[in-house]
C-alpha cells in the first residue's frame, strides 16, 4: 500500500514549473511584440524621411538630405543614408531600439520620388 502523505508538494512543483512557461512565453511575446513596433517605427520614419526628401527636390539634394534628416530626428531613428537616383531619393534609417538583447536595432529603407516622369 502507497503512503497518501508520500506525495506531498508535487502540485507546487507542477504549478511552479507551469508559471515559469507561462512566464517565459509572456516574455518571448512581450519582447516579440517590442521588437515588431520597432521594426515598423522604422519603415514609417524611412517612408516619411524619403517622402520629405523627394519634396524638396527642388530645393538641392543637400537641403532635401537636411529635411530627411529633420524627419528621422524627430521619430527617434538614425538616418544611415541619403542618396539620390536620378529624381528618386533613397533613404535607409536603424531604430537605436528595439533589437532584441544585443542585436542591432531593425533598419529600414525607402525611395520616393516625383509620380509624373518627364518625357
Amino acid at each position: 500500500m502507497v503512503d497518501p502523505r508520500s506525495d506531498r508538494g508535487a502540485a507546487t512543483i507542477w504549478t511552479a514549473l507551469a508559471v515559469a512557461a507561462l512566464t517565459g512565453v509572456t516574455t518571448l511575446g512581450i519582447w516579440l511584440g517590442a521588437a515588431t513596433i520597432a521594426r515598423h517605427r522604422a519603415e514609417a520614419a524611412a517612408d516619411l524621411a524619403a517622402l520629405a526628401a523627394a519634396s524638396h527636390a527642388a530645393e538641392g539634394p543637400v537641403q532635401a538630405c537636411e529635411r530627411a534628416r529633420w524627419v528621422t530626428d524627430r521619430m527617434g531613428v538614425k538616418l544611415l543614408t541619403c542618396r539620390w537616383q536620378r529624381l528618386d531619393a533613397l533613404i535607409e534609417v536603424e531604430s537605436p531600439t528595439g533589437g532584441l538583447a544585443g542585436l542591432p536595432g531593425p533598419a529600414a529603407r525607402a525611395r520616393a520620388g516625383p509620380t509624373a516622369r518627364p518625357p
